[in-house]
């Protein structure tokens, strides 16, 4: 096959190339440049689209012995991941730009382009498994369950499924590295980035007031109405946090305060005990699935944030209130923290079936 290879800079998506070359696929590698205004430095280990990183592809692309091209698509990721970003969170939602990066951008921008141009798939760093059946091609959790992502591929459709490859889906991190090493690539000891690349020093609520000024409001008890503190914006709140809230006192029972809810027209917090933050029904919308929609209940799994555990669950699937497909999980314990905007994605097993964003949680008794 005539492969593309995505190479950020990192160790993960070196070997993935280097496997594919080994495969015996003709595979170009490139390097996309989603930063307008890229630094010339990671920060730590923040971030993925400096100059640093773009000479660090290349010369992994040198030792492979491979074409190498950056592709600009720093307009598209603007739009499609920035913006969007500072408009979910503008609405007091919490969305995860992985997600919508991987679907808008590696596996929308990138493949389609591959397409154009010829190549069959495009290959990247993604810890997921792709096993072919009769019924079609399906994604699975990777072996490593430590460095596992399908969650954040859960936004993929069969299409792109189809055009993608994840030459580390059955490895160990350390292994990775190891490999790295052996083949001569300068990557292997790099740390990996993380969190929000655009949002390099890692403080995403001064990033957002840049963005959206700021808007003071109070912070009030969810259970007494009282006002215990004021904000610069609730943008910049998320439903479980309890971190930053800078409260002068603490509860009247010395327990800890969690924002429970986050409401931006009044640019109110709401605050309250942990228990105030426990539910067993989550309902989502815009589901994206990972093959054919399940024609009836899954009795499985649901993975409410990046990091989280997953949470046996009953999934129905069916109209709205508004006559949008929605997708219902009642959760059989209850579950702690889950913030609208993020993403709800469904595990039948390993396999996972697909993806939901989450626009409301409840305490309703939970799975029957």
């Amino acid at each position: 096959m005539r492969v593309v290879a995505a190479l950020s800079g990192g160790v993960d998506s070196a070997v993935a190339a280097a496997r594919a070359v080994e495969a015996g696929h003709e595979v170009t590698g490139i390097h996309l440049a989603l930063a307008r205004s890229p630094q010339s430095h990671r920060t730590g280990a923040r971030g993925c689209c400096t100059l640093e990183d773009a000479r660090d592809a290349r010369r992994v692309a040198d030792v492979l012995d491979i074409p190498f091209y950056v592709w600009d698509l720093s307009e598209r990721f603007a739009e499609d991941v920035v913006d969007d970003f500072v408009e979910e969170y503008a609405a007091g939602r919490t969305p995860n730009p992985c997600l919508r990066c991987n679907e808008r951008i590696k596996f929308t921008a990138v493949l389609d382009r591959a397409l154009a141009l010829g190549f069959d798939a495009v290959a990247t760093g993604h810890y997921a498994r792709l096993v072919d059946t009769p019924s079609g091609r399906e994604l699975h959790r990777a072996a490593d369950p430590a460095k596992d992502q399908s969650y954040v591929l859960g936004v993929l459709d069969a299409g792109q499924l189809a055009g993608a490859l994840f030459p580390l889906g059955d490895s160990l991190k350390p292994r990775v590295r190891d490999e790295a090493a052996r083949r001569g690539l300068l990557v292997a000891e790099k740390p990996d980035s993380h969190d929000i690349c655009f949002v390099p020093d890692g403080d995403t609520g001064a990033w957002l007031r840049d963005r959206l000024g700021t808007v003071p409001g109070d912070i009030v008890d969810a259970e007494s109405g009282e006002t215990l503190g004021r904000h610069d914006g609730a943008f910049a709140f998320t439903v479980g946090q309890r971190r930053g809230l800078g409260l002068g006192r603490p509860a009247a029972d010395g327990a800890r305060r969690y924002v429970v809810g986050v409401d931006t027209g009044s640019s109110t917090v709401l605050v309250g005990p942990p228990v105030l933050l426990e539910v067993d029904r989550v309902d989502a919308v815009r589901p994206r699935w990972c093959g054919a929609a399940p024609s009836g209940p899954v009795d499985g799994q649901v993975q409410l944030r990046a990091h989280g555990e997953p949470v046996d669950a009953v999934v129905t699937v069916g109209p709205g209130v508004t006559g949008d497909v929605e997708v219902v999980a009642h959760l059989r314990e209850p579950v702690r923290g889950v913030a609208p905007g993020q993403a709800m994605v469904v595990y039948d097993g390993t396999r996972v079936v697909g993806s939901a964003t989450i626009t409301r949680s409840a305490r309703d008794g939970g799975a029957r």
